[in-house]
């Protein structure tokens, strides 16, 4: 098992706005509407706007458009949660979408941790981890950040015990290191999700400078980012199959399982396994076998966590 201090993102001058968050959501999911999928007629070339208009979300939620205006230009901090629902159903939310929405909306109402707390990882975890040998397991924290992992772990996706603290980070291991787009058979789709749960913690957390700091980086860096990022898309991908393209053994078809932890909803516990009998589950035995030497560098340092 390997637990290393939390990655360092240095702060940016600002953080993330939520009224401008706000504001290009609600624009983003309004415009992937077409009037025909939610029953209302279409005008065809007379509509100067993709998706629905204003005027029309504000029918279908039942309130008025001008309210529904100053909603979208990111005054929400009045709004009540019965308007809400009525826009997110209107606008056909997934429940993903929905938490998101209420949390750029009202973000005085959620209890907020300063944000440069340590993420702390019990220890009870970290044993848990250490006796998890089947398959990998790995402890996701805050802004994709790698908390915490087991052998299996570094023999799969690479031993990232010889990565420095801040690189420790899938956003970046993703976006940045060519490595890893050869490794994820679906790349896109791999980056698709981490940026959808990047946009999860910016509306839970929209007053963290080393998220905005990570953001701005990857901005900058990878055109991809850049464009998933103007997405707007959320979603929480719990449970899948994950292919890769493992230089060692080649083809390995996981199924991936994920669960938050229920005192702490900013870490996420992953866990990937293959189908018994399968080629990958013979893939990953050989990998167990091969990787020993290799993925327990470091395993003795002290379980230090600082921010």
């Amino acid at each position: 098992m390997n637990e290393y201090p939390e990655p360092v993102h240095e702060p940016a001058a600002g953080a993330l706005d939520p009224r401008a968050e706000l504001s290009e959501f609600l624009r983003s999911r309004r415009a992937r509407l077409r009037p025909e999928d939610v029953g209302l007629p279409d005008y065809g070339r007379y509509r100067r706007v993709p998706g629905l208009r204003r005027e029309e979300l504000a029918q279908l939620a039942g309130v008025s458009v001008a309210y529904y205006t100053r909603l979208e230009q990111g005054n929400g901090r009045t709004v009540s949660a019965e308007v809400l629902d009525a826009i997110a159903r209107a606008l056909r939310l997934s429940d993903a979408e929905h938490a998101h929405l209420t949390h750029l909306a009202k973000p005085k109402q959620r209890k907020k941790k300063p944000a440069g707390r340590t993420q702390q990882v019990r220890s009870t975890l970290l044993t848990l981890l250490d006796t998890m040998d089947g398959g990998p397991a790995i402890l996701v924290g805050r802004r994709s950040d790698i908390l915490a992992w087991n052998r299996m772990a570094a023999a799969v996706f690479g031993d990232w015990a010889e990565l420095p603290a801040h690189e420790r980070n899938w956003a970046r291991l993703v976006f940045l290191r060519p490595e890893y787009r050869d490794l994820f058979v679906d790349w896109e789709h791999k980056a698709s999700d981490i940026v959808s749960q990047l946009r999860l913690d910016a509306g839970r957390h929209p007053d963290d400078p080393r998220l905005s700091s990570l953001v701005g980086e990857l901005s900058v860096k990878s055109e991809e980012f850049r464009r998933l990022w103007a997405t707007h898309d959320v979603k929480e991908r719990c449970h899948g199959i994950q292919r890769l393209h493992h230089p060692l053994v080649g083809e390995l078809d996981l199924r991936l399982e994920s669960f938050h932890q229920a005192d702490n909803h900013d870490q996420m516990l992953a866990m990937y396994h293959a189908e018994p009998g399968s080629p990958s589950a013979q893939a990953l035995r050989l990998l167990a076998s091969w990787g020993t030497d290799a993925t327990t560098a470091g395993a003795g340092m002290p379980p230090t966590r600082t921010a």
